[in-house]
């Protein structure tokens, strides 16, 4: 599909990599602007500037990457396509992660729901007709019900961070990047070359990415039949692989329809990125609509 939108400023950002990264047929439309820094007082996505939580998310990254290995994303994949852990719906999921918050992120410690939602809010603003961007804004995060009892309670590394292919080499891009020289697969002739065990624009739905919350929540939308468009698919399994989408990493695995959906993550990066802040989204204000979107786009019950 051709994606045809206007294009807003954003700053800080330096305009010739946009233009790099965004074809000319791609143009954004809205005011948001990024802000200076994160609720920590420090930029977004700095993981080596000193802070409360600088120490706890180098070392998550650091057993992350010994960890992520393709038998491991194997068995996960094996264990959690079954669909079997409990059934909800989708706004009982998002109650849930009232419970959860992320170790990996520097950039908050606020309970999820409240991501999802200034994500989503922000997204409807300045997108107010394309509704199913909403929602997949809303629901993107929901795979971290994962470390959750009900569904198995998996370690953090296993669940959160930022997300990359396995089984091919590991890109020097990748946040604490170093630490893939403890991984199993980094010696492993099958799997440390450019392409390992895929071939160039095979497309990145035939790649295994790291195991998490992107990858199950993507599992999970198509296993109960979602209408959502495969560009909202899209964003949730890829909106945590920053090496393909801020660095350009990987793209050679891509496809013609990924290069179409890529579009469509960059917009939506923007606003999961940086509008994590400490303000508040009224829930009871917006719970209706957001309901009404689940019930276009998805089931009343789903299995997980």
């Amino acid at each position: 599909m051709t994606i045809i939108v206007h294009q807003p400023q954003f700053e800080n950002e330096n305009q010739e990599q946009v233009t790099k990264n965004i074809e000319t047929e791609l143009v954004l439309d809205g005011g948001f602007c990024i802000p200076h820094a994160n609720s920590f007082g420090h930029s977004f996505r700095d993981y080596d500037v000193h802070s409360e939580r600088q120490q706890g998310v180098e070392n998550f990254y650091r057993v992350n990457h010994i960890n992520q290995t393709v038998d491991f994303v194997k068995k996960m994949r094996g264990e959690y396509e079954k669909m079997d852990k409990i059934e909800m719906s989708i706004w009982e999921c998002c109650e849930l992660l009232n419970q959860v918050v992320d170790e990996s992120d520097p950039d908050l410690d606020e309970p999820q729901i409240e991501h999802l939602l200034q994500t989503a809010e922000a997204v409807r603003k300045d997108y107010p007709d394309q509704d199913w961007l909403h929602l997949t804004a809303l629901i993107h995060d929901l795979g971290k019900v994962l470390l959750h009892p009900s569904f198995g309670e998996l370690p953090q590394w296993a669940v959160v961070g930022d997300t990359f292919p396995v089984g091919c080499a590991f890109d020097q891009s990748i946040v604490h990047s170093k630490y893939f020289l403890q991984n199993p697969d980094y010696n492993n002739p099958a799997y440390n070359t450019k392409c390992g065990i895929y071939s160039e624009n095979c497309g990145l739905d035939n790649v295994m990415m790291s195991w998490g919350h992107d990858d199950y929540m993507y599992l999970v939308a198509k296993e109960n039949g979602t209408t959502l468009p495969s560009a909202g698919l899209f964003i949730i399994r890829y909106h945590s692989f920053y090496a393909l989408h801020k660095s350009e990493a990987y793209k050679h695995l891509m496809n013609e329809e990924d290069e179409e959906n890529l579009k469509w993550l960059q917009i939506f990066n923007k606003y999961d990125l940086y509008s994590k802040s400490k303000v508040r989204v009224d829930i009871e204000k917006v719970k209706p609509y957001y309901e009404s979107l689940i019930g276009k786009y998805f089931p009343a019950k789903l299995r997980w």
